[in-house]
């Protein structure tokens, strides 16, 4: 083949492969894959079930929620179900397992910027990743920060990936089936039969290894806290009357910090500057359950040293309510 043809052959290849991604990517941008809301065509609400961190974009921006929990595992079993029926405020989970306070604050800022009435409640399960020093609030596991993103240009680089190209076939079934099964739009699942279908064996050992002392305050003694700034100044410029409840969720008392450690002198620094915000935002308070009560001793409430069962999450529940909703 002459040079000139192999040239002709590149670029009619090229412009060929150009065409085909830019279709693609316009496809992709009109049928709006995770329901993120930028697509100009009216689409069925919501997507698919699928991993909770491609349905948070959808569930974030849905107007029927006022209030919203944040956070990872250590607070998923926190039902935003049961908060609605105490307090009578409408509540979405947005907890994502394996995140962090760099994913927590990005949804937050999504939920936020979403709705069309301030938001009335943020619940934020604050665990020892919240006690980093590192400004860059660095994530451990992939996230995607681009479905959140302010910057349209950010999005539409996002969508150009092979994920996205695989997802396109099942949101077109989602979307021509007017019965197709959603993803659950409050946010909510329950792990614990997960666990509960392990069996014995996975059940000595689990007992075994909660006796096992496991030390998980951190070694930042003295700050800076970059988490809790942020989350004050988040909260502060989107949603300065909103109730704030900052909780440390459940642990298991052995891996509570040994008094007089270093974990302890981290842990205590950690949440006194959560505990400060409390100070200067009128309607935030801190609901502490990382302290020695009786049901952090009880093993048959614990999966691990930081995951708890419904029936301790049921109390969390119930003191999140109190604040929202108290007693006559």
């Amino acid at each position: 083949m002459s040079a000139l043809r192999w040239v002709g052959f590149t670029r009619a290849f090229l412009a060929t492969a150009l065409l085909l991604a830019a279709s693609l990517l316009g496809l992709a941008f009109l049928l709006d894959p995770y329901d993120t809301g930028h697509s100009p065509l009216a689409l069925k609400p919501g997507v698919r079930p699928q991993g909770p961190r491609m349905v948070t974009a959808s569930r974030g921006r849905d107007p029927a929620f006022q209030a919203v929990i944040i956070g990872n595992s250590h607070i998923q079993l926190v039902s935003p179900e049961e908060l609605t029926a105490r307090t009578g405020i409408a509540f979405l989970s947005l907890a994502t397992p394996g995140t962090g306070p760099k994913e927590a604050l990005a949804l937050l800022d999504w939920f936020l910027r979403k709705r069309l009435e301030p938001a009335r409640a943020i619940v934020v399960g604050i665990d020892e990743h919240w006690c980093t020093p590192d400004p860059a609030l660095p994530n451990e596991r992939p996230f995607p920060f681009w479905l959140l993103s302010r910057n349209l240009g950010d999005y539409l680089l996002g969508l150009v990936r092979y994920d996205v190209v695989q997802e396109l076939p099942f949101r077109i079934a989602y979307l021509r089936n007017p019965d197709g099964s959603r993803a659950r739009p409050d946010g909510y699942w329950n792990y614990e039969a997960n666990f509960d279908a392990q069996g014995p064996e996975a059940e000595r050992d689990r007992r075994i290894a909660l006796e096992t002392p496991l030390q998980i305050g951190g070694s930042n003694r003295t700050g800076p806290f970059p988490a809790a700034r942020a989350l004050e100044a988040l909260v502060l410029a989107a949603a300065p009357e909103a109730a704030l409840i900052l909780l440390r969720p459940p642990s298991y008392v052995t891996s509570h910090p040994e008094p007089g450690s270093q974990n302890a002198a981290a842990d205590s620094a950690c949440r006194a500057a959560f505990a400060e915000i409390t100070q200067r935002h009128p309607r935030s308070v801190l609901i502490d359950w990382r302290i020695d009560r009786p049901e952090n001793g009880d093993p048959d409430r614990f999966f691990d040293h930081t995951h708890y069962r419904r029936s301790l999450a049921e109390l969390v529940e119930a003191d999140i309510a109190a604040v929202l909703a108290p007693p006559p």
